[in-house]
């Protein structure tokens, strides 16, 4: 068989603004006095990890603070703007999963974000894509390292029975391609808005809407 791989949140649905919002709003709440903003945000999205991007802040300012809890304050705040507000696929995955589905691809969500995020994300997104939509949902508590690594690329892989060669990813960052193309599997770039000026020289091809007939081509038999 062969399986489409969706690599991240923001691949289903573009929550770039809503994850700086919710950053922002756990600066504040943890009296940092930081706020970050749309320029210096993308600046730092040239790798994943947003504890460690806080931590990485916080060295740069020498200032001595606690990353994880900040983080934690962070992504309870995005679940809940998730839950109030509305979010939308984004351009061609409904009709990409549809199209898949119909010729027999298996279909992954792989992700090293918490289990926490990947519920409220499919909640956000249901009934139009929910759970059971994809054969294997992977979340970071599964693998040791994040992406760029490609562990939980090649556990979603082993997993499945799959081989690399018959498995595409789509991605959304330079690190998550770096990640799908270490562990061998042809990479398509779908940047979110916030994402868009990354390198994707690794990624097979970059997208600003993903196309059904396009995407399925590119998964090899």
């Amino acid at each position: 068989m062969s399986a489409l791989f969706f690599g991240s949140i923001s691949t289903v649905a573009d929550t770039s603004e809503l994850q700086r919002r919710a950053f922002n709003e756990a600066f504040e709440a943890h009296g940092l006095g930081w706020n970050w903003s749309r320029d210096e945000y993308v600046s730092m999205l040239g790798s994943n990890g947003g504890r460690d991007r806080i931590a990485q802040f916080a060295a740069s300012r020498g200032e001595d603070v606690d990353a994880a809890a900040v983080h934690e304050t962070k992504s309870a705040i995005f679940r809940e703007l998730l839950s109030s507000t509305s979010v939308s696929p984004r351009p061609g995955v409904v009709e990409t999963i549809e199209r898949a589905r119909q010729d027999g691809l298996r279909l992954g969500f792989i992700t090293t974000t918490s289990a926490d995020n990947v519920e409220a994300v499919l909640a956000a997104l249901a009934p139009a894509i929910g759970a059971d939509t994809f054969d294997l949902v992977v979340d970071g508590s599964a693998v040791s390292a994040g992406k760029p690594d490609p562990e939980v690329y090649r556990h979603a892989l082993d997993k499945l029975g799959e081989d690399a060669t018959h498995a595409v990813a789509i991605e959304d960052n330079a690190g998550g391609v770096r990640a799908a193309t270490a562990a061998g599997l042809t990479c398509i770039a779908f940047p979110n808005q916030n994402t868009s000026g990354g390198d994707f020289t690794a990624a097979e091809t970059t997208v600003d809407a993903l196309r059904p007939d396009d995407v399925v081509a590119m998964v090899k038999p």
